[in-house]
């Protein structure tokens, strides 16, 4: 949904006037109302104490492996479904809350790695720092700080309400050996109070970056800096950038994610390449031209064969595998899109060329977003119920 401006207000209002459990239960509500655009359920003071204690809700957090495609794992946290719906009404409220610093992209509304890269266009360095165990680095207590100080100010009679919101964002996790209380990596709220926590360091980063005549930008954990000269070599800006993040900040810089890109070579920043203006690789648009070739060459269902081979073998290692063409290519053209612009020649060839391909097959469309939303069973059903699909042969769905 598209946030108003009255949206925000009511929050914030709302937010002000914060006195005790029953009155956050209300808010939470009401942001959930607004976010779906519709009367959801409202949420119970009795979930919001449930699921704010670990003690009384064992399970929640499902923890699971996925491999990056260095071959290292990443664990992810996802949060049980009754947590999910509290955690991302208050995710919303938070985003009405918290003004993000101008450096600041990642999950900030109405702004994405597009911007973030646009800031670096054109220049002849390209720094990339990744910090490592970027939400295990905040505790509960840092969080609990967080809600203390502007803009919530639940300080003094309000404080339990500050401890309670961190007690909801944060979870006990056994790291390195020791059990800690942290921001899990696959919670709603986890990326938005990562950005609220890390103002100081932005605003720390962003005077550093004037200083020495550099651009900085930060996505997440993602930070980055460019500029026309050569200062990275530079004793006393090195010097005050691990000052700033490791002793300051108490953040970890990751030394083997860490690059500095010259001009006359490759240079990405949030997997978007800046040379000379912000773009995809080239591969991305390759893979695209190769797949709707597949499908006005072959057919749907070959292609579709010939697709999933291809997909498993690049992407199998971090994704779910049951996808299917037609929906990865309209997702992939959507990115694109936010990439080039609409005008863009490229895009606007390879979207015309997806539409009449996907003409051909429609019922087949609907039929594979009914059953990755629904299941097969109502795949089935739709199948035999709509005459007009009587050609289709279920065969090709798989």
């Amino acid at each position: 949904m598209k946030i108003e401006q009255a949206h925000i207000d009511q929050i914030r209002k709302q937010f002000a006037e914060l006195q005790s459990k029953d009155d956050l239960v209300k808010l939470l509500s009401d942001a959930k109302n607004m976010l779906y655009s519709e009367e959801c359920k409202p949420i119970q003071l009795k979930s919001l104490t449930y699921y704010a204690n670990p003690v009384l809700c064992k399970k929640r957090y499902q923890t699971f492996i996925i491999k990056k495609k260095s071959g290292a794992d990443r664990i992810i946290h996802a949060p049980a479904e009754g947590l999910t719906s509290i955690l991302r009404a208050l995710n919303f409220v938070l985003q009405c809350m918290y003004v993000p610093h101008k450096a600041v992209t990642g999950f900030v509304l109405e702004k994405s790695i597009v911007d973030n890269a646009k800031k670096h266009v054109g220049h002849h360095y390209v720094l990339n720092i990744d910090l490592k165990d970027f939400f295990h680095s905040f505790d509960r207590n840092r969080v609990k700080m967080g809600f203390m100080f502007e803009p919530f100010n639940l300080n003094g009679d309000k404080e339990p309400l500050a401890f309670l919101l961190a007690s909801l964002c944060t979870h006990p996790f056994e790291i390195d050996g020791e059990v800690k209380t942290v921001l899990p990596q696959g919670s709603p709220t986890s990326p938005t109070i990562t950005n609220i926590l890390c103002k100081k360091l932005d605003r720390r980063l962003t005077g550093l970056a004037n200083r020495f005549g550099v651009t900085y930008t930060r996505y997440a954990d993602d930070i980055t800096f460019s500029s026309p000269h050569n200062i990275y070599n530079d004793e006393a800006f090195n010097k005050e950038l691990k000052r700033i993040i490791e002793e300051d900040q108490k953040l970890v810089v990751n030394p083997k994610k860490t690059r500095l890109q010259k001009t006359g070579y490759r240079q990405e920043v949030t997997g978007l390449i800046v040379n000379d203006k912000v773009n995809v690789r080239r591969r991305y648009v390759k893979q695209i031209r190769m797949w709707l070739y597949y499908w006005e060459k072959y057919g749907y269902a070959k292609a579709e064969q010939i697709f999933k081979r291809d997909y498993v073998a690049d992407k199998g290692h971090v994704k779910n595998i049951n996808v299917h063409l037609v929906n990865v290519l309209d997702g992939k053209l959507e990115f694109l899109k936010m990439v080039k612009g609409t005008k863009d020649e490229t895009y606007k060839k390879l979207k015309e060329r997806y539409e009449n391909l996907a003409e051909e097959i429609n019922p087949i469309s609907q039929l594979l977003n009914v059953w990755e939303k629904e299941g097969i069973e109502k795949a089935m059903e739709v199948y035999y119920d709509k005459e007009e699909n009587s050609n289709i042969l279920i065969e090709d769905l798989f």
